[in-house]
Order: C-alpha cells, then sequence, then structure tokens
C-alpha cells in the first residue's frame, strides 16, 4: 500500500517518514538525555576542581549534592600561586593566538588569490594545496625537527607556532576559497569600475562577506591548536611548553595531586569553550551560508 499525506497527497517516501520521526519528541527527548550524558564528565570535572584533594580521594563528586560545603576556590588559588601552571597557560596563549591569526591572515590572502586573480599555474597550484590537506602530521615530524634544529628555533614557542601554521594553511585556503568563490563577480566588477585596486577589495569587500568563514576557520584553528599535545611534546622544551603538555606529566600522580590537575585541566577546557560561544553567532552563519552554495 502507498502512504499518502492526509491531503491526499503524492506518496511519502521512507526518507520523510523516517525525518517526521525524528522531529517526534520522544526522539528530542533522548537526544536532550545522550547530551545531558555528555556534559556529565565536564560537570564532574567542574565540581572535582572545587574540592579539596582528601574529599576527592575520599567519595566521588556527586557527594556534593548532599555535602554543598566541600565546594571551595583553594584550589583555584592554588593553581594561580603556582608559576610554573601561570606560565604554562601563558605559553598556551602565545601559541595560540599567534597560531590563529597567521593562519586566518595568511590563508584569507592566498584564498582570494586562487578565487578571484587570474594568474599562469593557479589551478595546478591550488590542486597541490589541496593536496596537502592528505598529509599526515606524523610524516612531518622529524624533518620539520631537523629544519627548525638548523635555523636554531627548535624547542621555542616560535617552532610550535611555525608548526601549527604549515599545517593549518592547506585547510584554511581549501575553506576560504571555496566561500570567496561564492561571493557575486559584479560586487567585485562593480568596485574594479569604482577605481578600488586588489588590497582595497578584498579589505572592503572580501573580508566583510567572509566574515562568518573567517571566524569557523578561526574557531577551528584555535581549538586545534589550544588542545594540542603531539606537536607541543616534540617541539617544545620545558621552559616553552603549554598547558598540555603540564597537565600530561601531572596525571602520572594523578591520585597525590588532583588538586592541581582538576582545576587545570577545567581552565584548559573553559577558555575554548568562551571562545566558541563568543563566535557562536559568526560560526553559525558560516556553516549555514556554505549548506546553500
Amino acid at each position: 500500500m502507498s502512504h499518502r499525506t492526509a491531503a491526499g497527497g503524492p506518496p511519502r517516501g521512507v526518507p520523510s517518514r523516517v525525518a517526521n520521526r525524528l522531529g517526534s519528541g520522544a526522539v528530542q527527548l533522548l537526544l536532550v538525555l545522550v547530551a545531558v550524558g555528555w556534559l556529565v564528565p565536564t560537570i564532574g570535572l567542574a565540581v572535582s576542581s572545587l574540592r579539596s584533594a582528601e574529599d576527592n580521594n575520599a567519595t566521588g563528586w556527586w557527594t556534593v549534592l548532599t555535602r554543598p560545603a566541600q565546594l571551595t576556590i583553594g584550589n583555584y588559588q592554588k593553581v594561580l600561586d603556582n608559576p610554573q601552571i601561570v606560565q604554562s597557560f601563558w605559553n598556551t596563549v602565545l601559541i595560540t593566538v599567534p597560531a590563529t591569526l597567521l593562519v586566518v591572515i595568511f590563508g584569507a590572502l592566498a584564498a582570494y588569490a586562487f578565487a578571484w586573480i587570474d594568474f599562469r599555474g593557479r589551478d595546478l597550484l591550488f590542486i597541490g594545496v589541496v593536496g596537502l590537506l592528505v598529509v599526515p602530521i606524523q610524516v612531518a615530524l622529524i624533518p620539520a625537527a631537523v629544519l627548525f634544529g638548523m635555523l636554531h628555533i627548535f624547542g621555542s614557542i616560535i617552532s610550535v607556532i611555525a608548526f601549527h601554521v604549515a599545517f593549518g594553511l592547506p585547510f584554511a585556503i581549501f575553506l576560504l576559497r571555496n566561500f570567496f568563490a561564492g561571493i557575486p563577480r559584479d560586487l567585485l566588477e562593480a568596485a574594479r569600475m569604482d577605481g578600488a585596486g586588489e588590497w582595497r577589495i578584498f579589505r572592503k569587500v572580501i573580508l566583510p562577506l567572509g566574515l562568518p568563514a573567517l571566524a569557523s576557520l578561526a574557531i577551528f584553528q584555535f581549538l586545534w591548536v589550544w588542545n594540542d599535545l603531539l606537536v607541543a611534546l616534540v617541539f617544545a622544551d620545558s621552559d616553552s611548553a603549554p598547558l598540555t603538555v603540564l597537565l600530561r606529566g601531572q596525571t602520572r600522580q594523578f591520585g597525590s595531586n588532583i588538586d592541581i590537575l582538576a582545576p587545570g585541566a577545567f581552565l584548559s577546557l573553559a577558555v575554548p569553550l568562551i571562545v566558541f560561544f563568543s563566535f557562536q553567532r559568526y560560526y553559525v552563519q558560516g556553516v549555514l551560508a556554505g549548506s546553500v552554495k
């Protein structure tokens, strides 16, 4: 038998019926429960960061529901008084912010050139950039280490930034080029007729229209660099190590220093969340814009 709508319309296919079922209240309730389940570890980390080491070793974090007096900010005061943790936090900032800004700036410039400037070998060069997307990070660790050693920057923050920028640019160029190519050509032609050069067109036309894509790229790059461990382990020494490397070292003595590990881990988690929610509006615009191109 064929399934028809209430108004006697054409038969409804299986995808249509599945889509209607996914929009039901029971499915939405299930999705909410799944989301709450995903948040439980984060909530547990936040509560553990506000409990003393004695309480965390004696009972589970959920006991705070019946004994809220366990909560204290003493752990965060201890973390802020720890010069090693403070230094690693600022190292993370000094690595993440330049690595994000450089990828966005250079990626936008290159993407504009690939999208709207006609030069010899453009398509072949763009294919090469896209091909770099499949190169795994592990393949470049040793060659990059040798190169940084020759340049006398191995073990410094600059080496970590340079590696992140090198591996972030191919994706940035690919993402932004596809977005910029969807901008109507009439806007650029009108700007050229008014006497605007390529640099002015890039600043006055491309950047404002491409803000959602730029914000999306900045979020991806920021999260990737901030949460990175592998690159920092290879290229950063003890003085330039970010927070992820320090937390990894602290996990070896989890039971005895959970009062430092928990607030440090939650602090490392909170900053990316703040950045994401700050740019969420532009991120959603970029996703929606990309879905209709």
